[in-house]
Formats: structure tokens, C-alpha cells, sequence
């Protein structure tokens, strides 16, 4: 994989360097072309060899002898430029401007010598030119000036430049392989470390990666961020499949004794039915009834535990007085007669506290925190029911009951009794389904009561804490 993201990285670099490479010399040819047509840099070489060309418009007759008019000497002493006039023998019949030490006369060869090469001195341009029937020699005093007279044959001079452009094709593609196997092997290689993380993800193998300077820094911190939460959804998905394992055993063993006892006492009915007195009978059917009744409350409180986890149970919400409706709640358990002489108080500071609740599931959960503090101590124990106003952005309490002008404020129902407490190595398992702590004599229930009121507060986004001290009680807060 590592090579073949290189390899690929590198036919890239290669395709780009030949394209670009074609174009360059499709367009130098091209410049090379229009400079020769038109002069598109306008070199001063040029504008002197038109000069020289057009300068016989400024020639005049006078006495069969080439003359230069004043336009002409003028134009001559801006281009800083002088002009001799030659006849048929290469003779001069007039100057204008001529340096002393110029020669008057010219051979044919002298005369192709002056206008190829610097033959006047370093610093003069000579150009030829025709007037009025002679020939004139007009030289430019620039050292910017230059002209250089090439001869070539146009079959080898393509020949060579194809020669050229292959050698230069061959040199940029070499130099593009080096770079582009420099540069892309440190391309690619994080790409590759990173095909790999992602395997291994695939894989379930959760494995930070080192973290290396440069572009792929946010990725690779990104890639170790995300194996980080999917480990921790990994080890939360085992968790929650080992807790599963552990309720469908639960489950089925809690089936298996009632449903053990209830096909018991049916086959006894059925084959003694005869022999069986009528008190016997009913004993009978009533263990046979009060185990279904346990059957039937275990898979409905299975059924609510599990819609209330995965967030499927609807919660018919309405506007509830909290304190009237735990007040009632009170009074409704004082007047149960398994209750009616238990110690329970019940305290607030205010009238009224106005919530969104579902009242069913929310006086299940209370009355479960009450019957637990009821159930599971002796007789003597104090149970008591307070409301109050917590105001966070104040961090404190509300002692007024008006609370119509009051800010946003959360309600606290607490639920403390003074009973044998809960060992501490207990603490953390009490919302647990089917737990049952060590000091807990009393199995009545499904195991289920603590999870679900637990969920029921949750469902209602409410906050629940329980503290406990092993023979002083415990208190149960609940914040909505």
C-alpha cells in the first residue's frame, strides 16, 4: 500500500513537469515568433535598425550629391548618430557627424565587414542603408546597442533543438522523480500510518497513534481522539452486553422458581385432586395465584425498565403542584394499614412548586424511596419527606414561600430515615437491577423497584443522589 500511494504520487509529478514542460515550449516558440514580427519588446536595437531604414526620406539632391535635410540632422543628433554616403566604388561623396578616423573608401568585403562585425569601435552600431540611388553607412553611438549576424541551416537547427528539448525532458523528468520520491515519501508515509490506524479500527484494535508536526497534525490528533471514544464505546458495549447476560440470568432464574412451584402444586392438584381437602386446596391456589401475580409484576416492571432505558415510553407530562402532590402521597401511605402507625413526617417551606411530571411513573419512584425506608428497617425508624427551593444562581436556599418573583429555581425532595444504613461497599450497586443489599432481610418485590425509580427521575432530567451511613440512616435527594 506504502509504494503504491508513492508510485501514484509520483506519476502525478511526473504528468504535471511533461505538461508543463509542452507548454512552456509551445509558448516560448511562439514569443520567439511574434518578437520577430512585431517587436513586442520594443529593444532599441530595433527601433535603430528601423531608423536607418527610414532615414532616406530625410536625403536630398543637391548638385548630383546626397544632402540631409535639417529634420534629418536634428533626428541624427537625437540618436547621437552620424551617416557617410557611398558611391557605386564604395567611394564618399558626403558625411554628416562622421568620426575623424573613418575610412573614406571601401571595398565590397570592407563594406560586408562594417555592417557584420564592430569595425568603427566598441561602442558604434553600423547599419546600411540606400538613398536617392547610393549607398550610406549610418552608425548609432550606444552602448546598449547590439546586433550579432548568426548563420544556420534550418534542417540541423531543428534537428539539435529536438535533441535539446528531449535531453531537457529526460533531465526534468529525472529531477521530478527524485523530488517527487523525496517529497512523497514523506507524503505517504503518514498516509499509509494512517491506513493502518483505520484498519485496526476496523479491526476493534483501539491504538494511539503517534501525533507528527505538519499537515496531517489535526488528523492525526482527530484519529486519536475517535479511538479513543470508540475504545470507551467498545468497553461500554461489553459492559452493557455483560449486564444483559447477567438480567437474562437473572431473569430466568427468577422465572424458573415460581414457575417451578406453580407446575408443582398443579401436578399435585391434578393427580391427588380427590384426596385434597378444601383447605389444602386453597392453599394451593393461592401459592399457585401469588406466584403468577409475581411473574406477571416482574415482566412488567422488566417491560418499563427496558422502555424507560432506551427512551420508548412516552411520559404523559401535565403541570403539577409538587408539594400538594407528595402532601397527598403522605396522607395516602398513613392511611395504608400495614403504615398507618409508622413515623413519617412530612415538611416544607413553601406552598407551591409547579411542575411538568408525569404523575404515575414520578409517585411510583417516591413511593418506591418511601417503602424501602419503611420495609427494609425496624419498626422505630423516622422517615422524613421535605420539599425545598434551591436557587443554583444563588447557591442557596429560598426561605420565602412567594415565589412568583422568584428566578429560576430547582425543587428539592428529600427523603432521609434514621434506620441501619447501608454498608459502604453496598453503595454504588443500590440502583443495580436485582440487587438486594447484605442487611436487606425482606424479599418481597422484583428486584427492579431502586433501577426503575431511578430511570423515572432521569426520564423527568432530574438529578439523584444517595448517601448512607451504615447505622444512622440514609437520605435520598432528589432535584428536579
Amino acid at each position: 500500500m506504502k509504494w503504491k500511494l508513492t508510485r501514484r504520487f509520483l506519476g502525478s509529478v511526473v504528468t504535471i513537469v511533461v505538461i508543463v514542460g509542452i507548454v512552456n515550449t509551445i509558448l516560448l516558440f511562439c514569443v520567439l515568433i511574434l518578437q520577430s514580427m512585431y517587436n513586442i519588446f520594443g529593444t532599441e536595437e530595433g527601433s535603430a535598425e528601423n531608423f536607418s531604414r527610414i532615414f532616406s526620406q530625410y536625403v536630398e539632391l543637391q548638385n548630383e550629391k546626397p544632402m540631409v535635410n535639417e529634420e534629418g540632422l536634428e533626428k541624427l543628433q537625437d540618436m547621437n548618430a552620424w551617416i557617410q554616403f557611398l558611391n557605386n566604388k564604395g567611394e564618399q561623396v558626403a558625411a554628416f557627424y562622421t568620426p575623424k578616423n573613418l575610412q573614406t573608401e571601401y571595398s565590397p568585403v570592407e563594406i560586408v565587414q562594417t555592417y557584420k562585425y564592430k569595425e568603427v569601435d566598441a561602442d558604434t552600431t553600423v547599419f546600411v542603408g540606400e538613398a536617392q540611388n547610393f549607398s550610406y553607412f549610418l552608425g548609432v553611438k550606444d552602448q546598449r546597442i547590439d546586433r550579432y549576424v548568426m548563420t544556420y541551416d534550418y534542417a540541423k537547427v531543428f534537428k539539435y533543438i529536438n535533441i535539446l528539448l528531449l535531453v531537457f525532458l529526460i533531465v526534468d523528468i529525472f529531477i521530478a522523480i527524485v523530488i517527487g520520491f523525496l517529497f512523497g515519501k514523506r507524503l505517504t508515509t503518514p498516509l499509509n500510518t494512517l491506513i493502518e490506524g483505520i484498519q485496526q479500527l476496523r479491526e476493534r484494535r483501539f491504538k494511539k497513534m503517534s501525533v507528527p508536526k505538519g499537515v496531517y497534525e489535526d488528523v492525526f490528533r482527530n484519529m486519536n481522539e475517535l479511538s479513543v471514544k470508540l475504545d470507551q464505546h467498545e468497553k461500554e458495549r461489553n459492559h452493557l452486553d455483560q449486564m444483559r447476560e447477567e438480567w437474562i440470568s437473572n431473569v430466568s432464574h427468577d422465572m424458573k422458581t415460581p414457575l417451578a412451584s406453580i407446575h408443582g402444586y398443579a401436578e399435585l392438584m391434578k393427580d391427588s385432586a380427590t384426596d385434597l381437602t378444601l383447605q389444602e386446596l386453597h392453599d394451593y391456589t393461592s401459592i399457585i395465584n401469588r406466584n403468577s401475580m409475581y411473574m406477571k409484576d416482574l415482566l412488567d416492571d422488566l417491560n418499563l425498565t427496558m422502555r424507560l432505558r432506551n427512551q420508548q415510553l412516552p411520559l404523559q407530562f401535565e403541570d403539577v403542584n409538587i408539594v400538594g402532590f407528595i402532601r397527598e402521597m403522605t396522607i395516602e401511605l398513613l392511611n395504608d394499614s400495614p403504615f398507618g402507625d409508622r413515623q413519617v413526617e412530612f415538611e416544607t417551606n413553601m406552598d407551591k412548586a409547579v411542575h411538568k411530571v408525569d404523575k404515575k411513573l414520578l409517585k411510583r419512584a417516591i413511593f418506591n424511596f418511601i417503602y424501602n425506608a419503611l420495609v427494609h428497617n425496624n419498626e422505630n425508624v423516622v422517615v422524613n419527606i421535605r420539599i425545598d427551593n434551591i436557587y443554583p444562581q444563588c447557591e442557596q436556599e429560598q426561605k420565602s414561600s412567594n415565589i412568583s418573583t422568584a428566578p429560576e429555581f430547582h425543587t428539592q425532595i428529600t427523603i432521609a430515615d434514621n434506620g441501619r444504613g447501608i454498608p459502604s461497599k453496598d453503595l454504588e450497586q443500590v440502583f443495580e437491577r436485582y440487587y438486594r443489599g447484605t442487611n436487606t432481610t425482606s424479599t418481597h418485590g422484583t428486584g427492579l423497584g431502586m433501577a426503575i425509580a431511578r430511570d423515572i427521575i432521569l426520564a423527568h432530567n432530574g438529578k439523584l443522589d444517595l448517601t448512607s451511613v451504615e447505622n444512622k440512616g440514609t437520605t435520598i435527594t432528589i432535584l428536579l
